[in-house]
Order: structure tokens, then C-alpha cells, then sequence
């Protein structure tokens, strides 16, 4: 003990002699000068005075060729001054958000230290302490992440806000952009989405319903939670009585005021090309990390993958009616579909489903998950199948079967015992799949399934995935990106529609730089093309044939659950040119015995494909497969003016070659000639002595 005192003594001396207490407080004071100069430079460089326009640009979506194609047009853009709302109206928002709003500077002191312990004891940021003028800034110039770095240079952007506008100013922008939910941008498109009426007409009680799902608008969204709205309502009643904004009879009215939802609109629903653009926003935010909030207020330009023209013929075929079944009277069929480039993995056109397009709702393109029936077998069976040195023409089994608990059956219920490989597919016969998946091995077929790039569950690690059989299912996107591997020389790129996302300084802040899968050989992709070709030419997807076009393709369907109804619950047709691939699936949101398809296999998807392909094809550059379909192969048809110019390119070609060898013997004969002369001299000297002694042998015979 005594040891350790007299080195604890030592330590003190030591530390008091070299003063490195006051070192280590200068240098704490030299670390919180430069974040202060550091985040002062931040604030600097940000040009706030251009926030006010800022806020009501459109974010703007490009095609393709970096044209404009549709608006975000936020109801955000062209708010409502605030000389024209009800008083009440901003002192709602005031106090429940931000009550010392008009004595700050941009920060609020009390609300900083409450947040900052709040967050120490929860371990982590979990927001709070922000005034309206630092959610502003947050909104309009920063990143939504949630770190201490963000918050400081919310902070001094905040404290430069407040110097170039006007209180009244920074509300006003802060109700015209902020989020109320439901897809409503801006406290007049709030209003008119919740009420159907103006901000100028609200009531103090819906005024402050207004207020309260600025906490949360999602989870307090009065269609979907309204006793949750109500209760925050009452919230911020009470709020605004306890500061004075409100008397004690006008709380008790608005209190006792029993709320009439009504939806007047408000939403962001006057985009062009809604499925598109919406399928954009979720690939902005699942993939690219940004907000809603980010991308509706702030002014990006995306650029994308889209072809307006095939866009609007896919458009128009869906807004045609007597292309689907419509067999109930209460809710339409509905359908998604997905047209893609197999080169880029660009999604040319999308629509996410028929009837309103509300603002990213259910989009059935992308958000899908549905069995995909018979259009699996390609993926999970044939092409794996094709790499274990089966072909074309293989035999397969044909016969009623099970396999352990799993009872497959073929659509007609009938059995030929063997089929070639090319007839089963043509055909969608259910047996041979499921057979010759058995047979190359389950792995096999969940591997390539896999490569593909469709996720296997667990629960979908069955002989059933030949046919389909998957426990989550999945899009039209997924199919489409899947199939694009067979006319891509069996590579597959990644489905997308963002290319870049540009922010309003022009810095790129997003981009796609995509991936290559290599899913099988060229060599087999050409071999189940050749297959597919059959499917349109002769086979269940005959009624997509189009005079002219190369197009592979396989039709899908799903049972019904119930034994004695006939009909079917998913429909699928997915097929390619060498330049497009199109993926369809129909069906209901909801299959029930009044709800499903009554029409057997694929026969309502199949003229559905046959119209958009009509449409897209006009826009895409017309091109033939390197490799004839089947039933072309063994007919034996010959395309005369191809042979004729395939014999005169081989003949012109064997042409040059005999000159070229012939060139090359003259030339070595005449290297050789002299060699021979002397060979030639050698044997007429040869043959001179050889008949001299002939000469004398006869003359010696005759004279005996």
C-alpha cells in the first residue's frame, strides 16, 4: 500500500510540474474552436437565400435519352401565403412543434439539452430538440441521417436562416413543404385530403388534428388510425389553451368537435406516368438510402431507363377494358407488367395495376409476390437440365407419379409415358418437369433458380418449385430481369430504372453502376430459346404470335384453391425478342369463389401480351435470334435468300483460299526448280548409260 501511495504521489507531482491539466483543456478548447470555424464554413457555403425558390422546384424525372418525361409536381409547389391562413392555423403547428418558435434564433437551448439527454439515455439518436427552423434546414439542404454531425450543421444553418428571412417567412415555407402523410405535401393539400376543403376553411379542432400528425404521419393517419389522430389532437388543443393561443370555451368546442374525414384529393396524383415515377421514388429509397422527404422537396433530377413511347402504348393497353376478364362487377381484375432491355437491364415501361393510381400505393410491377407458375420451369428445370448434357430432344417421362408426399399432375390429366424435351416445354406438360428435376437433382435446380435472381426460401426447397410452387412468389420486375439472361447470351444485369440522381447543385448525388451475372453459357440460353420459340410458334403461347417477329416465350397459370370451381388464380406470360423482354402477370388482389379467372391455363394473358407487344414493338429495333426454333430445325424450311448469300460468302471465301495456297506452290516451285533441274539432268544421264548397255546386251545376243 505504502508503495502505491508513494506512486500515486509521483503521478500527481509529475502532472501538477508538467501542467497537463491546462494542456489537455486547450487542447479541448483548440478541438471546439475549429468544429465551431468548421461548421461556421459549412453554414457559409450553404446559399440559404435561394431556399424560399428553391422549395417550390419539381423534382423532375428524365427518360432515357435525358428528356423530361414527368413532374413531381409536390403540392408542395405554389403554397399558401400565410397573410391568407387562419391565425390558428400556424399557432397549431407553433405549439406543439416548436412553442418558442418566435423568441429564438434558429436553436432553441432548453430543447438541445432535453433532446441531447434524452438521446444519452437511450443510447442512441433518436431525434427530438429540433425548432421548426433546424427541420426546415434539415428538409431543404441536409441528409435525413440521424448522427451529432448532422445536428450541429442543422444548428448554425438554422442561426443563418434566421438572419436572411423573416419569422413569418420560415413558417410559411415550413407548412408548404412539410409532410402531412397520405401522400399530402404542404398544409392546403392536408387539408384538402383529409377535409376537402381549404386551409382558409378549417376549423380550429382540424387545424389541430393537422398539427399533431406532424409527429408521425403515418402511424397517425387518421383513415388508417383515427381514434391514435384524435387523441394527438386533443394534445395539441391543449397545448395551444396552456399558451395562451386558444381561450378555455374555443378549446372545449374544438375538443368536443367530432371530426368528418373526407378526401378531397391532395395527393401527389396529376403525375404523368404514375407506376413509372412511383417505382422510381422506391427504388430512390430502398436502394439509393434517400428519403420521401429528400426527394419531394429539394429538387432532384433523376435520370432513368424509360422509353416514353413504350410507356404510353403500354398505358394505352391498360386503359383499354375489353383486354381483361372483367368478370365481377364489384372489383376489377387486376394486372402488373414490366418491359425491360436484356442488354442493359434497363425497365423501358412498367404499369403497376388498372383502376386510381394513388400515390405510391400497391404497384404491382415491382411490389407483387405471386406464384409464377409454369414460367419457372425454364429457370428451375430445363436450363439446368440443358448444362447436365440433356438436349432438345431428350426423352423424358411422361407418367402418373409421385414423389414421396408431393402428387403432381398434368393440366389435361392425360399421359404419354415419354415426350422429347422440346414437347414438354411447347406444351407446359407438368410431369416431365417435375420428373427430370428429380432426376439432375433439387440443388440443381435451386442453384440455378438462384442465379436467375429470384430468392428461394426455404419452404420453396421442393420438387413443387418446378412448376412454380414458391411460399412468397415473386414480380413481374423479377421475371422479367430472369428471362432477360436467355437472349443476353445467358448473362443477366441488374432490372433498374435509375441511372442518376442529381441533386439541385448539379452534384451527382446517386448512380447505377450495375452488375453482370453470368447465369449459364450462351450455348444453352440459344438451346432454350429455340424451345421458347416453339412455345409461340405452335405451342400454349401460339396466340402471342406475330407475323414477322422473332418471340420466345412461356405461359404460367395457377390452381384455384377450391376443387370444384374451374378457373385459375395467376396468370403469367413471359417473353422476349433479342431486344425486349416482357414479363405480364393477371389475376386478383384478393381470390376468393366470386373473384378468380375463369379461364383455364393461360388463355386471358396470353392476347393481353400479344396487344402490348403490338404497341412496343414499333419503338424497339426490330432484330432475328442467331438460332430457328425447333419445328423450324426439323422441317427442314430453308430460307433461300440466306442460304444463297451464306454459299456465295463461303464460295468467295474458298475462292481466295485456293488462290492464296496456289500463290504459295508457285512460289515454292519456283525455290525448288533449280534443285529439280539437276535431277532431271541426273536421270537423262541415268537413262542414256542404262540404254547403252541395253543396246550392247542385244547386240551381244544377236551375235550368238
Amino acid at each position: 500500500m505504502q508503495l502505491l501511495h508513494r506512486l500515486w504521489e509521483a503521478i500527481v507531482r509529475f502532472w501538477k510540474r508538467r501542467h497537463l491539466t491546462q494542456i489537455l483543456l486547450l487542447i479541448l478548447l483548440v478541438f471546439i474552436l475549429l468544429s465551431i470555424l468548421w461548421f461556421a464554413f459549412i453554414a457559409s457555403r450553404a446559399n440559404v437565400q435561394t431556399l424560399k425558390d428553391g422549395l417550390s422546384q419539381a423534382t423532375t424525372i428524365y427518360d432515357q435519352n435525358g428528356e423530361e418525361a414527368s413532374k413531381l409536381a409536390t403540392n408542395r409547389t405554389g403554397g399558401v401565403p400565410i397573410e391568407d391562413m387562419p391565425e390558428y392555423v400556424p399557432n397549431a403547428v407553433v405549439s406543439i412543434e416548436d412553442e418558442r418558435f418566435y423568441e429564438h434564433n434558429g436553436f432553441d437551448v432548453k430543447g438541445i439539452a432535453r433532446a441531447f439527454f434524452g438521446n444519452l439515455f437511450a443510447g442512441q439518436i433518436t431525434g427530438g430538440g429540433s425548432t421548426l427552423t433546424q427541420q426546415l434546414t434539415k428538409n431543404a439542404l441536409l441528409s435525413s441521417e440521424r448522427t451529432y454531425k448532422r445536428k450541429v450543421e442543422e444548428l448554425f444553418l438554422a442561426v443563418k436562416l434566421e438572419k436572411v428571412y423573416e419569422k413569418d417567412e420560415i413558417i410559411e415555407m415550413y407548412l408548404n413543404q412539410v409532410y402531412f402523410g397520405s401522400g399530402a405535401f404542404g398544409i392546403n393539400n392536408a387539408s384538402k385530403k383529409y377535409f376537402a376543403k381549404d386551409i382558409q376553411d378549417v376549423t380550429i379542432s382540424e387545424a389541430a388534428l393537422l398539427a399533431g400528425l406532424l409527429k408521425a404521419p403515418s402511424a397517425l393517419d387518421p383513415y388508417n388510425n383515427y381514434e391514435a389522430s384524435i387523441k394527438r389532437r386533443n394534445v395539441v388543443l391543449a397545448k395551444m389553451n396552456e399558451l395562451g393561443k386558444i381561450s378555455d370555451s374555443e378549446y372545449k368546442e374544438a375538443k368536443a368537435e367530432q371530426i368528418q374525414l373526407k378526401d378531397g384529393g391532395g395527393s401527389l396524383a396529376d403525375r404523368k406516368y404514375p407506376s413509372y415515377v412511383d417505382a422510381v421514388l422506391d427504388e430512390a429509397t430502398s436502394k439509393y438510402g434517400l428519403t420521401q422527404d429528400e426527394i419531394m422537396t429539394r429538387g432532384y433530377r433523376i435520370y432513368t431507363e424509360l422509353d416514353q413511347n413504350i410507356q404510353s402504348g403500354l398505358e394505352k393497353v391498360y386503359s383499354q377494358n375489353y383486354h381483361f376478364p372483367d368478370r365481377a362487377s364489384d372489383v376489377l381484375v387486376q394486372s402488373g407488367s414490366v418491359l425491360l432491355d436484356p442488354k442493359s437491364g434497363g425497365v423501358r415501361a412498367l404499369v403497376g395495376g388498372r383502376g386510381d393510381k394513388v400515390f405510391r400505393g400497391f404497384n404491382r410491377a415491382t411490389h407483387l409476390r405471386a406464384q409464377p407458375g409454369s414460367t419457372m420451369k425454364p429457370l428451375a428445370v430445363y436450363t439446368p437440365a440443358l448444362e447436365e448434357g440433356y438436349e432438345y430432344d431428350s426423352m423424358l417421362v411422361d407418367k402418373k407419379m409421385s414423389f414421396k408426399n408431393y402428387n403432381p399432375k398434368n393440366f389435361s390429366d392425360t399421359y404419354k409415358g415419354e415426350v422429347p424435351m422440346y414437347e414438354a416445354v411447347e406444351n407446359s406438360i407438368n410431369l416431365p418437369a417435375v420428373w427430370l428435376l428429380n432426376e439432375i437433382g433439387l440443388n440443381k435446380g435451386i442453384d440455378a433458380v438462384k442465379r436467375f435472381g429470384i430468392k428461394v426460401e426455404k419452404k420453396d426447397q421442393n420438387l413443387a418449385l418446378a412448376l412454380g410452387g414458391m411460399y412468397n412468389g415473386v414480380s413481374p420486375l423479377k421475371m422479367a430481369e430472369a428471362y432477360s439472361a436467355f437472349p443476353n447470351g445467358g448473362k443477366r444485369q441488374d432490372g433498374h430504372l435509375i441511372t442518376k440522381i442529381v441533386g439541385p447543385t448539379g452534384k451527382v448525388i446517386a448512380e447505377h453502376d450495375g452488375s453482370t451475372t453470368r447465369v449459364t453459357s450462351k450455348s444453352v440460353a440459344n438451346k432454350m430459346t429455340s424451345m421458347l420459340l416453339n412455345v409461340v410458334e405452335s405451342g400454349t403461347g401460339k396466340g402471342t404470335y406475330i407475323e414477322g417477329v422473332d418471340l420466345a416465350g412461356k405461359t404460367g397459370s395457377t390452381q384455384l384453391p377450391y376443387a370444384d370451381i374451374n378457373g385459375t388464380k395467376d396468370q403469367w406470360f413471359v417473353g422476349y425478342t433479342p431486344n425486349i423482354v416482357g414479363a405480364v402477370w393477371l389475376g386478383y388482389d384478393q381470390t376468393d369463389r366470386n373473384h378468380y379467372l375463369s379461364s383455364s391455363s393461360s388463355k386471358d394473358v396470353v392476347p393481353l401480351f400479344r396487344a402490348i407487344m403490338e404497341e412496343t414493338l414499333p419503338h424497339v429495333e426490330k432484330e432475328e435470334f442467331t438460332v430457328k426454333s425447333i419445328n423450324e430445325s426439323q422441317s427442314g424450311n430453308i430460307d433461300y435468300d440466306k442460304t444463297g448469300k451464306a454459299i456465295k460468302d463461303k464460295a468467295d471465301k474458298l475462292e481466295e483460299e485456293l488462290k492464296n495456297r496456289a500463290g504459295k506452290v508457285e512460289d515454292k516451285l519456283k525455290e525448288e526448280a533449280p534443285k529439280w533441274k539437276k535431277v532431271f539432268e541426273q536421270m537423262q544421264e541415268d537413262a542414256g548409260k542404262v540404254g547403252d548397255k541395253v543396246i550392247d546386251k542385244l547386240r551381244e545376243w544377236k551375235g550368238q
